[in-house]
């Protein structure tokens, strides 16, 4: 077992209690990549160190996967995490009989702040842990529970190779060592935020003009008008902010959603309040409008994901708009069109006020880094083994089985020069059966390599028809990628759970929160501004300057390292 500083960690433990884990995407989303609960757990209790194996490799020779058996435990440090059961879907299945690696799951059980903190006063760690990016991960490093990779990089060559250097510097710690093997990075635009729009009801309309957000509130007026039993407009999960964000997006040119994300607005050089922000406002005065008129979804606060999917997928609802609808957007194109072909969804160039450069709005946005990490911890046996399957699964041959299952149903082969997988007959007509496939491994992905995905289904899509190319791809290239922003800049500003900055940040939140419930709820335009005013004044008096200041200084901070200083 390996052991670390605990005087170090002494107020660690109840930082960690008292943090809230947060799903993160995205997705995205982001990019896109949210995940959720799926599969079957495997709850393995009490952690404990792998299982003994053999000799560590010798120095400056690279271990093999594959060449024997690895074993290691995996912690998903989220509430709504739980990690299938690893072997139970064909994709891990085949990872686990061919190369000989098999992954134990560590369940939060719903409490993930409790139970790494159980497993620290317990004096065990899993072996990986699988977190967000920032103040945690610094409290565990400097409490010297975790292994760092720089010994591993040239000997293994996908990370260094996919991740690139840009944003390896921004993974270094304060002792310039690298701890984080980080998730859905990329070095190009991904993401998939933006509006989906019902095809059936937008020609009965008489395909109108939907451009600018008059054009969008004229539309959702007549789709009640025609359609009474149709919702107009499904912000997605409004409740975290979907939908809404993408709205606030429609009235600013170059808006960079990460301030929201931030509770912040930018203003030059420094991040401001974003209650008095003119932007915010105006964006929150259109929703609640939507709103208040019964263009927006009733239940745009508590709906779940299942029913926006079920919306998509029966037709319940005009247009969608969140930070990956794309993701349902799909399989409810195909689903319409089982039973009408003229049925399905388009998406849209995102909606803009009008005056506004229709070229420079973004209503979603994507890091460098991508969305979360794995770390590997001092209580690992193995550490480079673990390292080099992290490497392997972020590489061509790893990411290839573990997106689109093991070669021969949906990819037969591939490209010896950039190790692209050669799509099958069925990768086109099994639309179903692929969704599930993919589907299946969506909590497994730990270690995801955007670029190498999303070139590899470009390059397959650019050989077909335009008839023949699948829709997510199809809208991925024409709208979602050129209009998501880089946000690489502001990530890693959140203050540590149990600084001073960071209690005001947890009431900042409730205040939050609350505001912009109460602002979409409202009976007027002076309601929404007073709701608006009463959360800057209350957040002022908690402190909500001083945690603008940390993160404007963390922010510059962030610009000097990307800017190679």
């Amino acid at each position: 077992m390996g052991k670390w500083n605990k005087n170090a960690f002494k107020g660690m433990a109840l930082a960690l209690a008292a943090a809230t884990a947060l799903a993160g995407c995205s997705g995205g989303n982001n990019g896109n990549n949210g995940a959720g609960n799926s599969g079957a757990a495997e709850n393995a209790g009490t952690p404990s160190a792998s299982p003994a194996a053999s000799a560590a490799p010798e120095a400056g020779a690279a271990w093999t996967v594959g060449s024997e058996p690895l074993e290691y435990s995996m912690y998903g440090h989220y509430d709504w995490y739980t990690m299938p059961t690893w072997g139970a879907d064909e994709s891990s299945k085949w990872i686990k009989d061919n190369m000989k690696v098999n992954v134990t799951a560590i369940q939060s059980g719903g409490n993930a702040a409790q139970k790494l903190n159980t497993m620290i006063a317990s004096g065990t760690l899993p072996d990986v842990i699988w977190m967000d990016r920032g103040a945690d991960v610094e409290k565990l490093r400097a409490a010297d529970m975790l292994v760092p990779f720089d010994d591993y990089l040239d000997k293994y060559p996908n990370f260094k190779k996919w991740v690139g250097e840009e944003a390896i510097n921004m993974l270094r710690s304060s002792d310039g060592k690298i701890y984080q093997f980080p998730n859905w990075y990329t070095s190009q635009p991904i993401g998939n935020a933006g509006y989906v729009v019902n095809k059936k009801y937008y020609e009965a309309l008489g395909s109108p003009k939907l451009e600018t957000t008059d054009d969008f509130y004229n539309y959702l007026k007549a789709v009640k008008e025609k359609f009474p039993n149709v919702t107009p407009f499904n912000p997605d999960l409004a409740v975290d902010g979907q939908g809404l964000d993408v709205l606030y997006s429609a009235f600013k040119e170059d808006a960079n959603l990460a301030s929201i994300s931030n509770r912040a607005a930018i203003s030059g050089d420094k991040l401001t309040s974003i209650f008095k922000d003119d932007v915010f406002r105006e964006s929150m005065l259109y929703a609640s409008k939507l709103f208040r008129e019964k263009l927006m979804s009733a239940d745009s606060m508590t709906q779940t994901k299942d029913q926006v999917k079920e919306k998509a997928y029966t037709g319940g609802a005009a247009v969608f708009a969140g930070a990956s609808p794309t993701e349902y957007g799909s399989v409810g194109d195909a689903e319409l069109k089982k039973k009408d072909p003229n049925d399905g969804y388009f998406m849209v160039w995102p909606i803009h006020k009008e005056g506004l450069d229709k070229n420079k709005i973004f209503p979603g946005t994507f890091t460098r880094l991508g969305w979360n990490v794995s770390v590997i911890t001092k209580s690992a046996k193995d550490p480079e083994k673990i390292f080099a399957f992290l490497d392997w699964l972020t590489g061509p041959e790893g990411t290839r089985t573990l997106i689109w299952g093991p070669e021969g149903k949906y990819w037969d082969g591939y490209d010896e020069a950039d190790g692209a997988p050669k799509f099958t007959e069925a990768y086109l007509s099994d639309v179903e059966g692929r969704t599930k496939t993919m589907d299946a491994t969506v909590n497994l992905q730990w270690v995801g390599n955007s670029v190498f995905i999303d070139k590899s289904k470009m390059k397959f899509e650019s050989t077909l028809p335009a008839a023949e190319q699948t829709w997510e791809s199809k809208y991925q290239s024409t709208i979602t990628w050129p209009t998501q922003k880089d946000a690489t800049e502001f990530i890693n500003l959140a203050p540590a759970a149990d600084s001073e900055e960071g209690i005001i940040q947890t009431s900042v939140e409730e205040i939050w929160d609350e505001a912009r419930a109460k602002a979409l709820y409202a009976k007027s335009d002076e309601e929404v501004l007073s709701i608006l005013d009463k959360a800057d004044k209350d957040a002022m008096a908690i402190g909500y300057q001083q945690l603008l200041d940390f993160k404007t200084q963390k922010w510059q901070e962030n610009k000097t390292k990307m800017a190679g200083n």
